[in-house]
């Protein structure tokens, strides 16, 4: 952990759209944005190809802002299978990508990044959205919602995974 913070990817898993942000800042102290943006892949492409270009974008993420940890959206059962499949390989290719840098991969589920971020479970989006302005202090929510999501993922795991992390430090210290 750097003077700053801890350093986190989020990852809001997506086939066409996979949010992608990074945040610096530890609990009780500001937060920084390092990043957002949005890996796009071309429906008419077939998947594993769409696979491919959702692992390079976030490799480049990476490398270019060296996160300490990656977070991402737990996926979850939708009524919609075939965006269930494509969420959850979008989800497998991150976790791939980010363990193959020797990253920590940390799975919040999606009221549990919103408990985090606006004190309520069951936010819609827009409140997300604002609350990430309002913590990054930003000028403008970021576009689309899936950039927004990603760095709320990522304020997530700064908040909650960090006194996660320490407990478990601790514990091992303690011989348990």
């Amino acid at each position: 952990m750097s003077s700053v913070g801890l350093r986190v990817m989020g990852i809001d898993p997506g086939l066409t759209r996979c949010g992608v942000g990074v945040v610096e800042g530890s609990v009780g102290r500001p937060m920084d944005l390092v990043h957002v943006g949005v890996v796009r892949t071309p429906a008419d492409l077939d998947v594993a190809r769409r696979l491919l270009l959702l692992a390079e974008g976030i490799e480049a993420a990476i490398a270019e802002h060296r996160p300490e940890a990656v977070a991402i959206e737990r996926v979850f059962a939708q009524h919609n299978v075939r965006t269930v499949m494509g969420t959850a390989q979008a989800s497998g290719v991150a976790m791939a990508v980010a363990a193959r840098h020797g990253l920590g991969v940390h799975l919040h589920t999606p009221s549990e990044v919103k408990a985090a971020v606006t004190g309520s479970g069951r936010s819609d989006k827009a409140q997300v959205g604002q609350m990430v302005t309002r913590i990054l202090r930003l000028t403008e929510t970021p576009k689309p919602a899936d950039a927004a999501d990603a760095l709320a993922i990522a304020i997530c795991h700064v908040w909650r995974g960090g006194a996660q992390q320490r407990l478990a430090d601790a514990l091992a210290r303690a011989g348990r």
